[in-house]
């Protein structure tokens, strides 16, 4: 039996988490769970899975909570920095499913390490922003890092029973996002409604607009350098609208691995689960022969510049990925509450990028003070554009 702590069990990657366990109440047990502000989802969770916590994020939503959960049910709640600290070490957690969004994932998953707890990890802020901090750390208490993206996913599958000399190159699959085929010229009219519609993938508002820039393919060529200690260098982007093939392997004599299955999350997060088992999903096999053919096509960086400036934060390093994924948080919601353009997101990331001061070698407050830095100059740059 394994002791889960989830943290953002009221998003996608947390329900889907939930549903696993219910598929395999024998296999699992959740003892904590973490949310941010949806407390009636939270509520409805604790009712059904009985953690020891639950944790949201300030005082006036814990109060919510207390009044929506019976009292003598025996849950602790906890809100804010500290409450997701407590959740991550909670003492009878041997794993923490860390899917909390943006930055605010990158303390509980720190917390989770120091505490020595196996980590499956979906929040890949936590490696843009702090990749080789948090490796390290890993690596000095002997906690396992455990991808649930579905690229990653793929690409640790691939790599299993390989030799890591051999490695040519990893290569992440796009969906290419609702607009792969719209041309750049309509660009400038996308509305939040539009980017929100994701082609294949159902997730939340955040993730979505990411996608749809293809940031979020940018931030995962981040983690993918850091989790596989490969350089930027190694790792392509290509676009497959089928999302049949989750990523891919080369080797140094032409050989190509390739991870497939179904676009349903379940599968990258039951991996990470169970490894190295695998568990019996009764998720359907792709029919290959009603498929017909695979379709991958190049990328055009002109319709999507957020994915150069990821991989030039990530060639860069130090403190400028951190810079990357605040600003381009900044600017997401910005869009989503329609204060500036599709288009100017990556104008609003780049503006900042080229305004900082990259620290080289940062220690972990190096990072949170560029984060911060950038969250401003972010802000005032969307000021200046509404002028």
């Amino acid at each position: 039996m394994k002791h889960l702590s989830i943290l953002g069990s009221t998003g996608s990657i947390g329900r889907n988490t939930l549903r696993i366990v219910e598929m395999f109440p024998d296999r699992f047990k959740v003892r904590a769970l973490a949310a941010k502000s949806n407390v009636a989802l939270l509520a409805e969770q604790v009712s059904r899975f009985q953690p020891d916590l639950a944790v949201v994020f300030d005082e006036e939503r814990s109060r919510e909570l207390r009044r929506r959960i019976p009292a003598g049910a025996g849950v602790k709640i906890l809100h804010g920095a500290e409450g997701y600290r407590e959740a991550a070490g909670h003492a009878p957690v041997d794993t923490v499913v860390a899917a909390m969004v943006g930055s605010a994932g990158l303390l509980p998953a720190l917390a989770a390490i120091d505490a020595g707890k196996t980590i499956a990890l979906a929040n890949k802020e936590t490696l843009v922003m702090a990749g080789e901090i948090v490796m390290k750390k890993a690596a000095a208490k002997g906690v396992r890092i455990l991808p649930v993206d579905s690229e990653h996913s793929a690409v640790f599958q691939c790599l299993s029973g390989q030799r890591r000399q051999d490695l040519a190159g990893i290569h992440l699959t796009a969906s290419g996002g609702p607009f792969l085929k719209k041309a750049l010229a309509e660009f400038a009219s996308i509305t939040p409604s539009e980017a929100l519609n994701h082609p294949t993938w159902k997730m939340g508002p955040k993730i979505s607009i990411d996608s749809a820039t293809l940031m979020n393919k940018g931030l995962e060529v981040i983690e993918a350098q850091n989790l596989f200690e490969v350089p930027a260098e190694m790792i392509e982007v290509v676009i497959h609208p089928q999302s049949l093939v989750h990523s891919m392997v080369s080797f140094k004599d032409g050989s190509v691995i390739a991870q497939m299955g179904i676009p349903d999350m379940k599968g990258a997060i039951a991996y990470a689960l169970s490894h190295p088992e695998r568990l019996p999903l009764d998720q359907p096999i792709p029919d290959f022969a009603g498929i017909g053919s695979l379709k991958f096509k190049r990328l055009n960086l002109k319709k999507f510049p957020c994915l150069s400036l990821a991989f030039n934060a990530g060639r860069r390093g130090g403190t400028l990925p951190a810079v990357l994924n605040a600003a381009n948080e900044t600017a997401v919601y910005a869009f989503l509450n329609r204060q500036i353009a599709f288009v100017q997101i990556a104008v609003v990331v780049e503006k900042t990028m080229a305004q900082h001061a990259v620290v080289t070698a940062p220690a972990l407050d190096d990072i949170i003070a560029s984060d911060g830095w950038a969250r401003r100059q972010a802000e005032a740059c969307i000021r200046k554009m509404q002028k």
